[in-house]
Order: C-alpha cells, then sequence, then structure tokens
C-alpha cells in the first residue's frame, strides 16, 4: 500500500541546492523518485510507483492537441530522477531551484500522494491566501463529502 504524505517540515536548502528531507517522507518515496515541476511555483515528488501511474495517465492525453503537448513538454523536461545522500538530503538540480524560486528557507509539505517543495516566502502567501477560503473549496470540489 502506498505512504500517506502528511504534514508540514521547515529546512534551509544549501548553496549547492541541498535539501534535507524529513525522514517520514523519505520512506515514502523510497530510495529512487522523481522531481518535477508543480503548480504555483513549487516542486512535486513523487515514489517510483505513483510516478508510473501518473506516466501512465499523461501517456493517454491526446497529443494532437496543443495545450496536452505543451503540459507534456513542460512537465517531463523539468523532471529529474533523484536519490537520497548519506545525510538524507537531495540534490535539487538547478532549473527546478529557478522554477520553484528555491534559495535558502524551504517548506516541504505532504499532500497524500506526493511531496510538494515550496520556498518559504511563497508557501506564506499561498497558505494566507487559501485558508480563509478552506471551507468554500470543499464546498466547491463536486462530490467531496467529509
Amino acid at each position: 500500500m502506498q505512504r500517506l504524505f502528511i504534514g508540514e517540515y521547515q529546512h534551509s536548502i544549501d548553496e549547492k541546492g541541498r535539501l534535507f528531507m524529513p525522514s517520514r517522507f523519505r520512506d515514502g518515496l523510497g530510495s529512487s523518485f522523481f522531481v518535477t515541476k508543480g503548480f504555483e511555483a513549487c516542486l512535486f515528488a513523487y515514489p517510483a510507483a505513483e510516478w508510473a501511474n501518473l506516466e501512465e495517465k499523461l501517456r493517454a492525453l491526446p497529443f494532437t492537441q496543443k495545450n496536452a503537448r505543451a503540459f507534456l513538454r513542460l512537465f517531463f523536461s523539468g523532471a529529474a530522477e533523484c536519490s537520497f545522500d548519506k545525510q538524507g538530503r537531495i540534490l535539487i538540480p538547478n532549473n527546478l531551484r529557478e522554477y520553484a524560486r528555491l534559495t535558502k528557507d524551504v517548506v516541504v509539505i505532504g499532500v497524500a500522494s506526493r511531496v510538494e517543495i515550496w520556498a518559504k516566502e511563497e508557501w506564506d502567501n499561498f497558505a494566507a491566501g487559501a485558508e480563509p477560503d478552506y471551507e468554500k473549496y470543499a464546498e466547491e470540489i463536486e462530490g467531496f463529502n467529509l
């Protein structure tokens, strides 16, 4: 069974682009996993099995549609296969650090089947803007019921 990613952790990225990943997330991501461009200027990290499921879904997109081709190009060209060093850090490629504006303070969050990596300032801005509408989001998601 796939491990559920939950929680919020604050860390720093070093000058070489290495980020310490919480042990709970390391266990769930496994020895080799994938990091790519997410939405709202964050990064998505997927365990290999979840990446394979996502890849299968994305392969089914109609390549005759311009928006599907554009999304696939950006999603896969920005992806990197990663692993942990002995200290539990990952090396985030420069193109992904630039995309997510990762410079020093970083927030790592669990979002069910994936881990998201945010610049602290970006996460704080997102959370401050989204939290007032938390209940509204739930109401507007079709078929959602707690």
